[in-house]
């Protein structure tokens, strides 16, 4: 019975070290800096411990809020498909997201009057680009070298790893993408399933 007391007063500890790093003494003054600000010294990990815990327990929030209601349910419902606004998704690795200039190419002319669409204006009009949130991303520490491009060429429908978009307003993470998943899918369809086919 020792043991179990021992291992969870550590366990408290660790919590406790966890929780006080969570906020940073410049974030409770009422700056907000960013979480990805570092030394400058190179390093795998993660900025701050909460973070290396919530990315190993794979907690990522499903529906980040965006700065733009995009709707993906009417854009697709009027014909677009996936690499008219993610492009070189099917020549690359990322699936690039759409700047403002490429939105307001439509949007100068078409729905105008929407409060979404003013928004997209009001960012052109600054000279900012729309500062989307990436739903789907790994960590650097995740050492993955995922590339779109093979997918789109076998076929891999966007669905696949991404969820129904004719059904999502802005995009949520439907699709847990771990490791586990990535090779249940290379299994089934009878690819490569060597570490260095995804891992650097």
């Amino acid at each position: 019975m020792g043991w179990r007391k021992w291992l969870l007063m550590i366990l408290a500890g660790a919590c406790a070290w966890a929780l006080v790093k969570l906020v940073p003494p410049s974030h409770a003054a009422g700056s907000s800096p960013s979480q990805y600000v570092t030394t400058g010294v190179f390093t795998p990990a993660h900025p701050t411990a909460s973070l290396a815990v919530k990315d190993f327990l794979n907690l990522h929030p499903e529906h980040p809020v965006q700065p733009i209601a995009y709707t993906h349910t009417v854009h697709l419902a009027q014909g677009l498909q996936c690499v008219n606004c993610h492009v070189g998704v099917d020549q690359g690795p990322e699936a690039r997201i759409p700047g403002v200039e490429f939105c307001m190419t439509c949007h100068q002319a078409i729905a105008t009057d929407r409060p979404e669409i003013k928004k997209i204006a009001a960012y052109q009009a600054r000279g900012e680009e729309i500062p989307w949130v990436r739903v789907y991303n790994y960590n650097d520490s995740a050492h993955v070298k995922f590339n779109h491009a093979p997918h789109i060429r076998a076929q891999v429908e966007c669905s696949s790893c991404h969820g129904d978009m004719t059904k999502q307003t802005t995009a949520e993470r439907k699709v847990d993408l771990n490791m586990g998943y990535c090779i249940d899918c290379h299994r089934r369809k009878q690819v490569s399933i060597d570490c260095e086919t995804c891992h650097y």
